[in-house]
């Protein structure tokens, strides 16, 4: 009998009071390496963000034929001119705009 109001009593209690609340997600941040190079141009920030750790990118003469892809599918693409270490300095600098 014991055993059974022990077991009553575990499962009476509410799973909210047994579950520590949920961490928040980190807010995700507003444009990555898979964000259309066009919607990263739209925005100021974005916008500074590639002229200055990918210069010439929005001057390209194909501009028009790759503003769609994001800048890892772009690096793909680009004969080794869009580098690991430009890559990880552009993502650094959108993750910092908000």
């Amino acid at each position: 009998m014991k055993f059974a109001a022990l077991l009553l009593a575990v499962v009476a209690v509410p799973a909210s009071a047994q579950a520590p609340a949920p961490v928040p997600a980190a807010p995700a941040t507003k444009f990555t390496l898979d964000t259309p190079v066009e919607t990263i141009a739209a925005d100021p920030a974005g916008k500074a963000v590639l002229n200055a750790d990918i210069p010439g990118l929005l001057v390209h003469p194909m501009y028009e034929s790759f503003k769609s892809m994001g800048l890892l599918e772009l690096q793909g693409m680009s004969e080794g001119k869009l580098t690991d270490a430009m890559l990880a300095k552009t993502k650094t600098d959108l993750a910092a705009i908000k």
